[in-house]
């Protein structure tokens, strides 16, 4: 009978709201059931809402997983239609074209403005297969004017635009190299003669150059790419020596002599170390053996004067006091740039770092990592050290 009440409070137990009797403030005790048939009752609603739960809840797994199937269906199906979609956008030739076309490549053109150029000229079908095609190979594309086809595949295009040995008319200046390599190479790509460029640098630059150039065009052709078809030597020159003084501009390089002897301590710190980082500390070397009244010193100087390289220099010529750009006799600086100096060598000259440093040497010729102190003692010992290295190099 014990077993029989535990049982029969058990499964008819409940809690009253205290909420629904104002006159107390706690909750009730269970209240059984009124009789057995009451009991059995509340037993068989308990079943009912149970399997009602269960049924419930099996209809709504199956529902999400109809649900699921039928989104994941959809969403395969829009991600084919996007697919095809974007296919048929980007509308590409099979290649390997037909009429021969020369197709040119300015300087500072970027790959949409290309692609537009291209799809004009009939040679790639769109502009979409050609960017995705240059992102695709992570091609960097030169200027120049290039041998193609109408008709081509795009990804056949972008090799030939990657490959700067494949272009053609464009005269180009690298940071730290001399007017005499210049021309050369403006001749080459223009077809004139070196002789009509030549003619023009010694001419003195009369319109071309400016006032503080004093007649000389060392130091003032700008580094880049430079369209040479159907120009002239005059206009090669001229864009070079106008793009020249547009940077000066930009990079806030004072005007007047100041302009020139920048150009003239940047032509040296580039000609004198190999890795932009060192340039501020060669400007400042520079800078404080003028102070201290001292000579500079520098081969490349010397070698500039000379027309060759600082590795051909002897003794006799680096003791040769007829060589203005002998550094190593005559004190200050070089009558004119030694080489024409990019934007890190400029800027570097324009605001050196402070320090005492009065010599420098490449101690280590592979890595090009330099050394700078401020006594000759240290200067010894550091001279030591890139024998040392040179030897062990050999």
């Amino acid at each position: 009978m014990t077993d029989n009440l535990n049982d029969f409070f058990s499964d008819n137990a409940q809690w009253v709201d205290s909420s629904d009797d104002t006159s107390f403030n706690s909750a009730m005790p269970p209240q059984p059931p009124k009789s057995r048939r009451d009991m059995r009752r509340r037993r068989e609603q308990k079943r009912r809402r149970l399997y009602i739960t269960i049924i419930a809840a099996l209809v709504v797994v199956i529902l999400i997983g109809v649900g699921g199937f039928s989104g994941v269906r959809a969403l395969k199906r829009w991600k084919a239609a996007n697919e095809a979609n974007s296919q048929s956008q980007i509308e590409d030739y099979t290649g390997p074209g037909d009429k021969e076309v020369t197709f040119t490549v300015e300087s500072g053109q970027g790959a949409a403005e290309i692609a537009e150029n291209l799809v004009k000229a009939k040679i790639v079908k769109s502009a979409a297969a050609f960017t995705s095609a240059v992102s695709g190979a992570a091609a960097t594309l030169y200027p120049g004017s290039y041998a193609l086809k109408t008709h081509m595949k795009a990804s056949d295009v972008v090799k030939i635009l990657s490959d700067q040995s494949q272009a053609g008319g464009f005269a180009e200046i690298r940071a730290g190299e001399r007017v005499s390599d210049i021309i050369a190479n403006a001749a080459q790509a223009s077809g004139i003669d070196v002789s009509e460029f030549q003619a023009i640098i010694d001419g003195g630059g009369s319109g071309i150059l400016p006032e503080e150039a004093g007649g000389k065009f060392e130091g003032w052709l700008e580094p880049g790419a430079y369209n040479a078809q159907n120009k002239s030597a005059e206009d090669i020159i001229k864009s070079m020596v106008d793009a020249r003084i547009a940077k000066l501009d930009d990079l806030g390089v004072p005007t007047g002599s100041e302009r020139e002897r920048i150009l003239i301590i940047a032509s040296i710190a580039e000609s004198e170390v190999g890795s932009d980082k060192y340039y501020g500390q060669v400007a400042r070397v520079i800078l404080n053996r003028i102070d201290s009244d001292m000579a500079l010193g520098m081969d490349t100087t010397v070698a500039y004067g000379l027309g060759i390289s600082a590795s051909r220099l002897t003794d006799d010529q680096l003791n040769d006091d007829s060589n203005p750009y002998n550094t190593r006799i005559h004190k200050g600086l070089t009558p004119t740039p030694i080489s024409n100096p990019g934007d890190d060598a400029i800027k570097a000259s324009i605001n050196p770092p402070e320090g005492k440093w009065m010599y420098f040497v490449t101690t280590n010729l592979q890595t090009g990592e330099t050394k700078f102190v401020e006594t000759e003692d240290e200067f010894w010992k550091i001279r030591d050290e890139y024998k040392n290295n040179n030897e062990n190099a050999n």
